[in-house]
């Protein structure tokens, strides 16, 4: 996992080859909405690239993580399926009634029942490279679907400028990175990571979450200025200093939320003194988001050899599947 992190940047680039290359079709249908469907690593893409185009979308852009998908699903939707294994259970189910809705599909995996699919029935599919843990390759599926909406005209730029310029600067930044993250992860370890970001940014602070969960294997939250203000600040009542509070931040970041940010920490270091604030590096949406997911993706790495944790395995979810597969 750790040579998966660090090779980041050519993941990076060879999705941007890929992407630069796909052969996709037109719908024969005006497309009035997306539907992003994709769980764990293959779904954070979703999630993160929808806050990232909201202001450049001209037709709204939703993410199902579950089995089923909305109503509102027609002919006239484009539902990307993400999948990097290609058989991922809830995915397949949307993917089966999104065929039958008639929207236009298009496949991001590396194989499986998705490609098979999309192979059978004439539907669009990015392939991309396998046998790798999907939580490691969201660079691959990450950058399809900037390249997805565009060709598809629901963004008017493919991002592609902002996504190379993403590349220099973490490879520019990569020694600082990871010394950044090995402090980060020595102030977390052994304690409750309280992750908090701001708005159109929560993909990423959910991205580090389940980094956290998956390759460090402990429990942690986030929550997202201002929504928290309105109720999570409230339970911070007692002193606990097994709270390691994490702030994502920009420092062009909208005002009144930076104002935000400052009144929480005065309430909050009442109750724990550890608080850290993580601010973003680089020109764009693209390369600030691309920063923070590569440095927590080492923070997560830093953490989990602190803790003498197998960064690869995920057996409890290995048994959840063959649970599954019995019923």
């Amino acid at each position: 996992m750790k040579t998966l992190v660090a090779n980041f940047s050519k993941q990076l680039t060879e999705a941007i080859a890929i992407g630069s290359s796909a052969k996709l079709t037109a719908s024969p249908n005006k497309i009035f909405n997306v539907l992003i469907c994709g769980l764990g690593g293959s779904g954070i893409g979703g999630s993160i690239v929808t806050e990232l185009v909201a202001g450049n979308a001209c037709v709204p852009i939703n993410v199902t993580k579950g089995y089923f998908i909305p109503s509102y699903v027609t002919e006239n939707t484009l539902v990307i399926i993400s999948s990097y294994s290609g058989n991922t259970e809830e995915t397949l189910n949307c993917m089966e009634q999104a065929m039958a809705k008639k929207a236009k599909i298009v496949g991001i995996s590396s194989g499986g029942k998705v490609l098979e699919t999309c192979n059978s029935k004439n539907y669009d599919c990015i392939v991309v490279p396998g046998g790798m843990p999907p939580r490691s390759c969201l660079g691959y599926s990450l950058t399809q679907l900037f390249f997805v909406l565009w060709f598809h005209k629901i963004i008017n730029t493919n991002y592609k400028a902002e996504l190379e310029a993403a590349v220099k600067l973490i490879d520019a930044e990569e020694n600082s990175i990871i010394a950044e993250a090995k402090t980060i992860a020595e102030k977390i370890k052994g304690k409750i990571p309280v992750i908090y970001a701001t708005t159109y940014n929560e993909g990423i602070a959910i991205r580090f979450r389940q980094q956290l969960n998956e390759n460090s294997k402990i429990l942690c939250w986030h929550q997202i200025v201002p929504e928290m203000n309105h109720n999570e600040l409230v339970g911070w009542t007692e002193k606990n200093e097994n709270m390691s509070v994490l702030f994502f931040l920009d420092k062009d970041e909208y005002s009144r939320n930076l104002s935000r940010v400052e009144i929480n920490k005065e309430v909050i270091k009442k109750y724990t003194s550890n608080i850290t604030e993580i601010y973003s590096k680089g020109n764009s949406i693209i390369e600030k988001a691309i920063y923070f997911i590569h440095l927590g993706d080492w923070i997560s790495i830093h953490l989990g050899e602190m803790r003498g944790v197998d960064l690869m395995e995920v057996n409890v979810i290995n048994h959840l599947k063959s649970k599954l597969s019995e019923l």
